[in-house]
């Protein structure tokens, strides 16, 4: 019962001067039916506020508090069944919002599975910039913090719709909204242009995640058949039902049906899976290593490489070298040596002065894949020490511990002396100056290779080019050498079969590993041996039998429990009791009792009110009373 002379929260005034007040409009000549709307308007008022006062919601205060900064109960409104959910500005702002979360999505996924090549992307940019910076990772970092901030706000937009609350978006969130759509786009067009490559990488990452994309895909549905069900039965509109159900069922049905068209080497049959590929050191161990040093070499023969791949470049006195750039400002100290000869073109160095640099400092100072701290301080020591090798020295390194070598060899530019004989004076040092064997060397380079075949038919010719079998037989190819993006499980069977072997450059990443592997790579070139040596087994690898049983009960599973929870809310919704016995459910809700006594309350306060409209209408004023009504 509440006290006629209680004072509530908000403002709001006590029964007794609320009629005190009434009687004073009366005797001010206004009609009983005026004075009965009065006091029946302020009776909803009163009404609606108490429900607002005490009406707490917890859990739909945090969400509208965190996604439009409305904590308070007054500050929101409940959308009616067949209402739109908000108006057309915040609903635009939702759109918005799906659109720039299913962006960030793809460019997240997108850069996450490019990590195999991040190292030459910041390589990139170090030579457009000058400096050393790691924008690989801090791209990734920075694309995981938008991402879910973006997830969040659509899980509180989705939790809000399911409270069967107004969509609010506040205006911090939309900058922040259009802030994540403007970098998920500009990163997006600039990666395409000047990476494009890398789209095939995602491409050959599906070949993987797909079946995981199928599960996380299927079961997003799942948790948003809620929502969706929630507002088909409260639409009272046929056809924004109809337009919810068949865009929801249309999602669905396409995602169940998806793996129809999914392909992957490593869904086979067991007993056909081969032998691992062999690995072969990209520049030695660079991750353990400076590139293109002795100890990177030896790293790799420690790590279980059964080959090591470099660049050699001739230097300006006749003494092929290791060095992948044109320059050496990337690799050595030119810079301190050679201040005025930076940016110099590396085979216009003699040999002593090439003596001269360090090719190994840079490595402890720009630290380019974070493994610096895995070594003790003999290893720093021995890094600090490191020269720019000849071809010589690495030959014999590969001749002492039998491994295969593999080599891009660069020309000479114009006005260097051996600009015409760099291939025969290279060949002289694989024949005279070192113990390799020719059939250790798998020459790359295109260049006369007639003429190299004449001069020793022992080494093994191998081809970047993805030529025809025909061709490549003309040249007596044994190997090719192409880029991961060539992975074809068809094309390298068909090399195969005419004795050709492929080796894939430059792959890092297990699951691409495990994807070269599956489709029968021979070996393949990577940075990282000590961590692609520890694999046992494909990452992912599944009979047919296995991968349709787990698709069918995926779908099946996902199925039942949308069903499930359509009729269950069918149920609800309609107020049917849930088992026998039980009370019919019209509202719901921890509240719903409160609700239902105040409403009593004020209906009998109601009755009160038109008793006293009928008497005001033959008694031209009322005393004010002051004794408490009954309630």
């Amino acid at each position: 019962m509440l006290p006629a002379t209680a004072t509530y929260p908000d403002g709001i005034l006590s029964l007794k001067d609320s009629r005190c007040h009434d009687n004073s409009l009366s005797g001010r000549g206004l009609s009983a039916e005026s004075l009965s709307r009065l006091k029946l308007g302020k009776i909803k008022v009163v009404r609606r506020q108490l429900l607002q006062r005490y009406e707490h919601q917890p859990f739909v205060s945090c969400l509208a508090g965190l996604y439009g900064c409305q904590w308070r109960r007054y500050q929101r409104a409940k959308a009616q069944p067949g209402e739109c959910c908000c108006s057309r500005l915040e609903c635009a702002s939702f759109v918005l919002l799906i659109v720039t979360f299913f962006l960030t999505l793809i460019f997240l996924y997108f850069w996450s599975e490019a990590q195999n090549d991040y190292n030459d992307f910041d390589w990139f940019n170090f030579g457009k910039l000058g400096f050393w910076f790691p924008w690989s990772v801090v791209l990734l970092l920075l694309a995981v913090a938008l991402f879910t901030y973006i997830a969040l706000l659509l899980v509180l937009a989705v939790c809000l719709l399911s409270e069967g609350q107004r969509l609010y978006l506040h205006w911090s969130h939309k900058t922040g909204i259009l802030v994540t759509l403007s970098f998920s786009l500009s990163a997006t067009a600039v990666l395409s242009d000047l990476w494009s490559k890398e789209w095939t990488t995602l491409l050959l990452s599906f070949q993987v995640t797909a079946p995981f994309l199928h599960v996380g895909g299927v079961s997003l549905m799942t948790f948003l058949s809620w929502p969706i069900a929630l507002h088909f039965f409260r639409m009272n509109k046929r056809v924004r039902q109809v337009a919810l159900l068949s865009l929801f069922l249309a999602v669905l049905f396409a995602l169940y049906l998806v793996p129809l068209g999914m392909y992957s080497p490593c869904i086979t049959e067991k007993g056909t899976l081969g032998s691992a590929p062999t690995l072969i050191g990209h520049r030695g161990a660079p991750m353990l290593a400076p590139e293109n040093t002795l100890m990177s070499f030896e790293k790799a023969v420690e790590a279980g490489g059964e080959g090591l791949e470099t660049d050699v470049t001739i230097s300006y006195d006749g003494v092929p070298f290791l060095m992948h750039d044109s320059t050496l400002k990337r690799t050595t100290n030119v810079h301190q040596v050679f201040p005025n000869r930076t940016d110099a073109q590396a085979a216009m160095f003699s040999w002593p002065e090439l003596e001269m640099l360090s090719a190994g400092s840079w490595f402890l100072q720009r630290d380019p894949f974070g493994t610096v701290s895995s070594l003790d301080a003999d290893e720093r020591v021995r890094v600090q020490n490191q020269m720019v090798p000849s071809l010589k020295d690495f030959l014999n390194l590969a001749a002492e511990h039998e491994r295969l070598v593999i080599f891009d060899l660069r020309r000479p530019p114009r006005g260097h002396p051996y600009r015409d004989s760099w291939v025969t004076r290279t060949l002289e040092v694989i024949h005279n100056e070192s113990f390799i064997n020719s059939s250790q060397v798998l020459w790359l380079p295109a260049d006369q290779r007639s003429l190299v075949q004449e001069l020793d038919p022992e080494l093994q010719q191998t081809s970047g080019d993805h030529a025809s079998i025909e061709e490549l037989q003309e040249e007596h190819i044994v190997r090719l050498n192409l880029h991961y993006s060539y992975l074809s499980r068809e094309q390298i069977r068909k090399y195969a079969s005419v004795n050709i072997s492929t080796n894939l450059y430059v792959i890092n990443q297990p699951w691409l590993y495990s994807l070269a592997w599956c489709a029968g790579v021979h070996s393949v070139t990577t940075n990282a041996l000590h961590i692609l040596m520890t694999l046992q087994r494909p990452l992912f690898l599944m009979t047919p039998d296995e991968y349709r049983l787990m698709w069918i009960l995926t779908d099946i599973i996902s199925a039942f429990l949308i069903a499930a929870i359509f009729i269950f809310l069918w149920w609800r919704e309609r107020g049917l009791p849930f088992w026998a016995g039980s009370r019919q459910v019209n509202e719901n809700g921890p509240y719903s009792k409160f609700r239902t006594e105040l409403s009593d309350v004020w209906s009998i306060s109601s009755i009160s009110v038109l008793r006293e409209a009928q008497t005001s209408a033959l008694t031209p004023s009322l005393p004010s009373i002051s004794e408490e009504p009954p309630v």
